[in-house]
């Protein structure tokens, strides 16, 4: 194992991370990612002739294959779809390559009808989720150009939010479709990267209630190094809770523990974000904020701030594990795990409410 616990006995991440106090995991599912290189030399992926910059391996049978690893764990599972064949952020919503032709009703059936199909494949082998993400960081939209709210080229060849709403909701159809067939509600999370933009979650959350969206859960990132200071994502959480009443989740968020590199790709943050973020970058710093974050959620009057998932703590600098097949590693020091796989003091900070995960 590349893992080991504080005191250094090697063990499954997973299982470490749940001793730590996790107990949810978020899995990443992508429609068709680009196949991974066939090689690595001298530590760096090659590609195979051709293939397009991309990569990653979050396809179907790799979140199948993690959902069952965390339900052996007695852990839980957001599955968070992407509907995308790589990352979707608030800057890339790219449409699955095989959607590329669909508009409209069509694009909405083919939302609709995978969703129900991913959830029956993880019913399949015993490993059904316990909440469900319709699209990742949709600040403007998903689905882009049919589900695009905002375009800053102005260019209005974009679907709007009426557009993207129906996209939504045939996300959720799906789900509902499988909930149906199994007589239970899986709880639905919609997700915002606007955990201190008060503006961006009323515009959009007004848009879910306008449509009549069944959602349950208001997902939200927060990094310290992007978002701005904490007491303005418990301004945004309080006030959220108050006007929508909806169980809040910070679903990302991280911080560094160290400004040295593992290995040849510079990190995400350095001095200038750790300058930014107000807290030093190091297994205390770290800490700190873990606890921070999970007070500031635990504090969500009624009750509705219901948990954390830190994005990703288990990135260690190893060959073929970076954002994209090819690159290296910018996260390793924002990870929960020292450089060689061991665990961080930190990681016992995630001991805090009823859901607490980490997010792959």
């Amino acid at each position: 194992s590349r893992f080991s616990s504080a005191e250094g006995k090697p063990g499954d991440a997973l299982q470490i991370l749940k001793d730590g106090g996790v107990n949810w995991v978020r899995l990443r599912l992508w429609h068709t990612p680009v196949a991974a290189a066939d090689v690595v030399e001298d530590g760096r992926v090659v590609l195979k002739k051709g293939t397009a910059v991309g990569g990653g391996n979050n396809d179907l049978a790799t979140t199948m294959r993690l959902a069952r690893r965390a339900k052996a764990q007695g852990l839980k599972v957001l599955l968070d779809i992407h509907y995308s064949d790589f990352w979707a952020d608030p800057q890339t919503q790219t449409k699955p390559a095989a959607w590329a032709e669909l508009r409209g009703a069509a694009l909405q059936a083919a939302v609709r009808e995978y969703t129900a199909s991913v959830l029956e494949a993880l019913d399949a082998v015993g490993a059904s989720p316990d909440m469900v993400q319709i699209g990742n960081e949709t600040n403007a939209g998903m689905l882009w150009p049919d589900g695009q709210t905002w375009s800053a080229d102005k260019s209005g060849k974009i679907g709007g939010d009426a557009a993207f709403a129906a996209l939504l909701r045939a996300g959720i159809e799906g789900v509902r479709a499988n909930d149906a067939r199994n007589g239970r509600h899986l709880p639905v999370m919609l997700h915002l990267a606007g955990g201190t933009d008060p503006d961006l979650c009323h515009h959009m959350v007004d848009l879910f209630n306008a449509q009549h969206l069944d959602f349950d859960v208001i997902g939200l990132s927060w990094y310290p190094i992007y978002h701005g200071p904490l007491a303005a994502l418990k301004a945004n959480l309080d006030e959220l809770a108050q006007r929508y009443r909806k169980p809040l989740v910070v679903v990302e968020t991280a911080y560094g523990w160290t400004l040295r590199n593992g290995d040849a790709t510079p990190n995400l943050l350095d001095a200038e974000h750790e300058a930014k973020a107000g807290y030093p970058a190091t297994v205390a710093g770290q800490a700190q904020v873990i606890r921070d974050v999970i007070t500031t959620v635990a504090s969500v009057p009624g009750g509705l701030g219901r948990g954390v998932f830190y994005w990703e703590p288990a990135w260690i600098p190893v060959a073929g594990a970076g954002w994209r097949t090819g690159d290296g590693d910018n996260w390793e020091n924002q990870a929960l795990f020292d450089f060689q796989g061991r665990a961080l003091p930190s990681l016992q900070a995630l001991r805090g409410p009823a859901l607490v995960g980490t997010a792959r």
